[in-house]
């Protein structure tokens, strides 16, 4: 019942004071891409009319972060 997510994992680091990330730093675009990738849409193909537009939630850079998918 995890959702396709490893239980238990922490992926990263911050500085000592807990202010930023320091290794694996991540977007939102990336946390966007890896809920619609679990809920089994492809984030790349995902799109919204927004100001006359087409845009994309994950916009151009969203990647799934593979690391911690079951």
């Amino acid at each position: 019942m995890g959702g396709g997510v490893k239980g238990g994992v922490a992926h990263g680091a911050t500085d000592e004071f807990g202010y930023k990330a320091v290794e694996n730093k991540l977007t939102i675009h990336d946390m966007h891409a890896t809920m619609l990738h679990l809920l089994g849409i492809d984030h790349e193909r995902l799109t919204f009319r927004f100001g006359g537009r087409d845009v994309r939630l994950t916009d151009v850079y969203g990647e799934v972060i593979r690391e911690i998918l079951a």
